[in-house]
């Protein structure tokens, strides 16, 4: 059982010093204008689940070990005929991880994974969708610890999406920059 006064890495950083600095560096007025990471969407797509079952549940598998909570099966919102893919078929699973989760799998996936990308030089700076919102596309689920790689049953990628609070993405960069995102220079 975890220590009930246990608080995340980033969320302590957060609250003692990056929250004061963006208030200063964008002079909010309210400390309720500070942004701030709402929720992360951790999403794979498993195209080869309509010939294979068990690629799905593998794969949602592999997600649960990587966010520490299980995915939830999503489907196919309509049919495309040139895929094989009829409306309601499973094939993906996603993970929305809120409050001290997200903070421990963002602390994961900033030190630990994306180093362990091959060739890497940072993420892209321009990924931000208009809104403040982060939107980010792993190939390779094994740069995770967590992945055994002689168990998985083939090289998937993912996609992951960090919602926050900020209005711009100005705002937003700003915030996952004093994070310590390895954004691409």
């Amino acid at each position: 059982m975890a220590e009930k006064n246990y608080v995340p890495r980033l969320k302590r950083l957060y609250r003692e010093e990056i929250a004061q600095e963006l208030k200063n560096e964008f002079s909010y007025g309210s400390v309720m204008r500070i942004p701030s990471i709402e929720k992360v969407i951790v999403n794979v797509g498993v195209g080869d689940a309509l010939q294979n079952k068990k690629l799905l549940d593998a794969a949602a598998e592999e997600l649960a070990l990587i966010t520490g909570q299980r995915p939830v099966k999503t489907k196919a919102r309509k049919s495309i005929a040139a895929f094989k893919v009829r409306q309601g078929y499973e094939i993906g699973a996603k993970a929305t991880l809120r409050g001290d989760r997200m903070y421990e799998f963002l602390d994961r996936l900033m030190n630990v994974a994306l180093p362990r990308v091959r060739d890497f030089r940072g993420v892209n700076p321009n990924a931000f969708d208009g809104h403040g919102n982060y939107a980010l596309g792993i190939t390779e689920q094994i740069i995770f610890p967590e992945i055994d790689y002689d168990k998985i049953e083939g090289i998937r990628g993912m996609n992951i999406v960090i919602v926050t609070t900020a209005e711009t993405d100005q705002e937003a960069k700003s915030l996952l920059t004093k994070l310590g995102m390895p954004f691409r220079k």
